[in-house]
């Protein structure tokens, strides 16, 4: 299992050291955003063929990463590709200067989002190495059941959301209908929905502790760069969020309180 980890860590550390090398010529480090979600569809697809006979599991799992990974990588490069570096790494450039960030980005950002990738995909690992059959079983079903809820919510949320941006009469409004009714971040709910899917098929696979991948992917969402991180943005830059934020879960989906 171990040696599988390794050689998966070499490949993304290639991957990653040559799209540093292209945001480095382009200047533009948000070209990583877009990596991540290929970037787990080329650690499981190492995971599942490397790591010995194709069960009916793997075969499951290999669809359902393949699935959501390059929905989510086609949407970013969808949505950031031509609209320039991100405000977030803009704001590092200038803290840092362009003559030492061009090298610095390769540890804060590439790097980073490599050792990250890794440990999250410990979970995907589980699922290829376990020592159960590898037939499908209850809890199996139950963990297709719960990526099939997370899937629509983020894919759903994210579509909803790019459509409402796309109407100017839209701008300082706040999307408050679909998914968006039940949860205000629908998309961050179903990627987290979706790990601990990953994280069901892990224990089916026999492998227990590996579910930490799903723990740490849940966390980041929540409290470093997804809920939190926008949260603060949001209430500074639309003075309706505030009612929203009353009226809607933060993360769970429930029905909206009657103000």
């Amino acid at each position: 299992m171990m040696y599988l980890f390794f050689q998966a860590a070499a490949i993304i550390l290639v991957l990653l050291t040559l799209l540093w090398v292209w945001s480095v010529l382009i200047q533009n480090v948000s070209i990583v955003d877009i990596f991540w979600g290929f970037g787990f569809v080329v650690l499981n697809t190492f995971y599942v063929f490397m790591s010995g006979e194709l069960t009916d599991r793997k075969i499951v799992i290999l669809a359902l990463v393949t699935i959501w990974g390059l929905r989510l990588t086609l949407y970013l490069a969808f949505r950031n590709i031509g609209k320039g570096e991100d405000f977030r790494y803009q704001e590092f450039r200038r803290k840092y200067g362009p003559e030492r960030y061009w090298w610095f980005s390769f540890f804060q950002t590439f790097l980073l989002q490599g050792v990250l990738m890794m440990i999250i995909s410990v979970t995907l690992l589980g699922v290829s190495s376990g020592d159960s059959s590898g037939d499908l079983t209850l809890l199996d079903v139950i963990a297709i059941g719960v990526w099939l809820i997370g899937f629509a919510f983020e894919a759903g949320g994210d579509y909803q959301l790019s459509r409402f941006k796309s109407n100017p009469e839209n701008k300082g409004k706040v999307l408050d209908t679909g998914f968006w009714k039940f949860t205000r971040h629908p998309n961050y709910f179903g990627d987290a929905a979706v790990w601990w899917a990953f994280a069901l098929f892990s224990i089916a696979a026999g492998s227990y502790w590996q579910v930490v991948g799903a723990v740490v992917m849940t966390l980041l969402i929540i409290k470093v760069s997804g809920v939190s991180l926008l949260e603060k943005s949001l209430k500074d830059s639309k003075p309706l969020y505030k009612d929203y934020i009353q009226r809607t879960n933060a993360f769970f989906p429930w029905f909206p309180k009657n103000k």
